[in-house]
């Protein structure tokens, strides 16, 4: 069985985020971590091949900084990794970014393909099913449980307040949510492995059946309009008062106030 696990490098968001003039992330100037659903998707990848045996290979897209997490991958026992970099690939939005994960896809054999839900830097859980879309193959995501039966996926989907189990003949493709699993750590061997692997890069010109006009910032059909760091919110009202009868009367009469209540 083969598995391709597509993972993105992140900002750590505890170290700050930073933006280029144009108003995209400034990616080289930040700390960065694997994002934490393609985490979970990695571990699924990495149990279902500990449990049938599979061939993983981690996918990502970014500079090339980016291989730091494909390192990680390989020492967490992923196999391969393969890292997609080109200038012309900068600045992509969803469709962009799909178009080309789906040019670098066509180049592997692969039986499943597991994205993470939704990357931390943009939240728009997007990619998985554009990417299912261009290869033309079923999709079923917010997976909280997968399980292989055969030449089929059953996945546990997520809703609000229910949830709903699902079966797909393979090949398919599944969004993981972070609540999927606990991904394992890196051991020392898979370390010292991880950074004697080679990693394979590809450029524009290794994409499969992908048009230039569908890459980057300037293939990309939406635009940020405007970026900025989250707002701190001020200190508030501050009041003092004499018994929790009078606290409770004036938190009552600011939810009215407020149309709470």
């Amino acid at each position: 069985m083969k598995i391709v696990v597509c993972v993105k490098q992140v900002p750590d968001t505890k170290g700050g985020v930073k933006f280029k003039p144009d108003g995209t992330l400034d990616r080289g100037a930040m700390l960065t971590i694997m994002n934490p659903d393609d985490k979970a998707g990695l571990e699924a990848a990495l149990r279902i091949k500990d449990e049938i045996g599979a061939e993983v290979t981690v996918v990502t897209m970014g500079l090339p900084k980016a291989e730091e997490v494909l390192r990680e991958a390989i020492a967490m026992g992923a196999d391969k990794g393969i890292l997609v970099t080109d200038r012309v690939l900068g600045g992509a939005d969803t469709w962009a970014t799909s178009q080309t994960l789906a040019g670098a896809i066509r180049n592997l054999d692969y039986d499943l393909i597991i994205t993470g839900r939704q990357a931390i830097d943009g939240d728009t859980a997007q990619v998985g099913p554009q990417l299912s879309e261009h290869l033309n193959i079923p999709v079923i995501s917010y997976a909280e449980d997968i399980k292989i039966d055969g030449d089929s996926v059953i996945v546990k989907r997520q809703f609000d307040d229910r949830y709903m189990n699902l079966k797909a003949k393979m090949p398919c493709l599944i969004t993981a949510l972070s609540e999927l699993n606990v991904p394992r750590y890196m051991t020392p061997g898979g370390i010292f492995d991880a950074y004697a692997a080679d990693i394979t890069v590809w450029g524009r010109d290794d994409l499969k059946d992908t048009l230039d006009s569908n890459l980057g910032l300037k293939g990309s059909p939406t635009q940020i309009a405007k970026a900025s760091d989250k707002v701190r919110k001020g200190a508030g009202e501050k009041v003092t008062l004499d018994s929790p009868e009078e606290s409770a009367n004036y938190i009552v009469s600011k939810l009215q106030e407020k149309f709470v209540i």
